[in-house]
């Protein structure tokens, strides 16, 4: 099963355009979004082509794929116009026999964990920042941001396939990328 994260769209049609055409090349079986999906919130920019109308219209056209969580700057009026569910705090999926606890990143987070076990995945959107790493036997993941990124990186989003998860800018290139070891 192939599934591709987004996180942190905060209404930029531009972007979620362009991660639209990953989500068209790469074929996933499901689309994992993770939060802050139309307001760009009081402490980030405008993102660009700002239009959360019609980033909702996009979105909806893949509900039938996309299993979604709540971000911090996402409204109850933002579920409006949502035709998926995206109220829910946290997710959690199976993936390859491994349990994936899937969230946006301000309640719980890479530095507080939900109760977990070795070889679990955690994976969060909300730091803008791209993540691959294992601590303590749990795989820490976080996609970045594919409309206002952080820290230098660039847009970008996940794959997760086959035991790998892969950060992969919008142009093409591998950011990070870990293996789900036994």
């Amino acid at each position: 099963m192939k599934l591709l994260f987004i996180s942190d769209i905060h209404g930029s049609l531009y972007w979620l355009n362009r991660a639209i055409e990953k989500v068209e090349q790469e074929q996933p079986d499901q689309i994992i979004l993770l939060g802050d999906y139309m307001y760009h919130g009081p402490r980030n920019p405008l993102p660009d082509d700002y239009n959360p109308a019609e980033v909702a219209n996009i979105l909806n056209r893949y509900k039938n794929r996309i299993i979604a969580v709540r971000g911090n700057c996402d409204a109850e009026v933002d579920q409006m116009l949502l035709e998926f569910p995206m109220m829910g705090d946290y997710a959690v999926l199976y993936h390859e026999s491994r349990k994936i606890h899937v969230t946006h990143g301000h309640g719980y987070s890479m530095e507080h964990l939900p109760p977990l076990q070795p070889g679990d995945i955690f994976i969060q959107g909300h730091t803008h920042i791209p993540v691959a790493v294992q601590q303590e036997g749990i795989y820490l993941l976080n996609p970045g941001s594919i409309a206002l990124p952080k820290g230098d990186y660039p847009h970008s989003y996940g794959i997760m396939e086959n035991d790998i998860f892969t950060i992969h800018s919008l142009e093409n290139t591998v950011i990070k990328q870990i293996i789900f070891e036994d």
